[in-house]
């Protein structure tokens, strides 16, 4: 049964929601197209990768074949994994362990402390200085170099830190240490479990920042067996080599070098993209409720 109370949108309210959604219509076929069109183009023989039609008139697989006939990509897939999952967990870590103090107003020296992590955002020491530090340090040509430098975020720290202070009552830190509760134990028990949406929100940048992250790599790494995933994708991509990818393959498959090329970079792009594409669907819940609030508030 309708409400007859219900308020009837005037026609001001009208016309704004059907340029809205004619926008938002529009926004999506922008952000959908690109997407279907390299995973399509992926399924395409390469004569038909450049064709108008998205569509391929023939379906193949030989992209796929051969991106994962290529030995480094594995190889590259296993180092981006770990390089991820070490990397957001350091990093999450240590985006608490700053966050939760300087989210206590009573903390001494707090603002010179913010102050400090502010200036880092707008101050870098540029790449020469940088290589130096690193290599007085010992870090070129090591897995911490991924690891360490990218540990603190400190974007990802503030909006931590304002979810801490805008959505944890000061009453319940002080209703717990009433009961003898400690700091270590009140961060662990009673925060954390009530921050989950922050935190997805935070590993969730973590992990896409290291999984395309491919600079640092290429500038601070040289032995290959050590490079992440984007570093192999940017060779094939951006350099086209991929004289052993092409040497293994079948030279029926296609029709000619730039034919198989052009079909193994749809390829790459798809199966580089996969892991995050996983991962998305189980912090979507938490996405817009913890940058809202986290970013917004405070």
């Amino acid at each position: 049964m309708k409400n007859k109370n219900a308020i009837k949108p005037c026609l001001q309210d009208r016309v704004l929601l059907i340029i809205n959604t004619i926008l938002m219509i529009l926004f999506g076929i922008i952000i959908l197209y690109p997407l279907l069109f390299c995973i399509l183009s992926s399924f395409s023989r390469g004569s038909q990768v450049m064709s108008i039609n998205i569509i391929p008139d023939t379906w193949s697989l030989e992209g796929y074949k051969a991106v994962f006939e290529y030995k480094w990509i594995w190889i590259g897939y296993r180092n981006s994994i770990i390089y991820t999952a070490v990397g957001t967990l350091l990093g999450v870590m240590f985006c608490v362990f700053a966050a939760y103090p300087l989210s206590k107003p009573d903390l001494d020296g707090r603002n010179l402390f913010m102050g400090l992590f502010v200036f880092t955002m707008y101050f870098g020491g540029g790449l020469i200085p940088t290589y130096l530090i690193y290599r007085s340090y010992g870090l070129l040509d090591s897995v911490l170099v991924l690891l360490l430098p990218s540990a603190v975020n400190v974007y990802n720290m503030i909006i931590t830190r304002t979810y801490f202070s805008s959505q944890i009552p000061t009453e319940l830190r002080e209703a717990a240490f009433l009961d003898g509760c400690g700091e270590t134990k009140y961060l662990f028990r009673i925060v954390l479990p009530l921050s989950v949406p922050i935190l997805a929100v935070v590993a969730l940048y973590y992990a896409v920042g290291h999984w395309n992250s491919y600079f640092d790599a290429m500038i601070y790494i040289n032995t290959k067996i050590k490079r992440p995933l984007s570093v192999f994708l940017r060779e094939i991509l951006v350099l086209n080599e991929a004289d052993d990818i092409t040497s293994s393959m079948d030279p029926d498959a296609l029709a000619s070098l730039e034919e198989r090329k052009n079909v193994m970079k749809y390829a790459l792009i798809v199966v580089s993209s996969v892991p995050m594409y996983i991962l998305y669907p189980f912090v979507q819940k938490y996405f817009v409720k913890g940058i809202m609030i986290g970013s917004v508030k405070g």
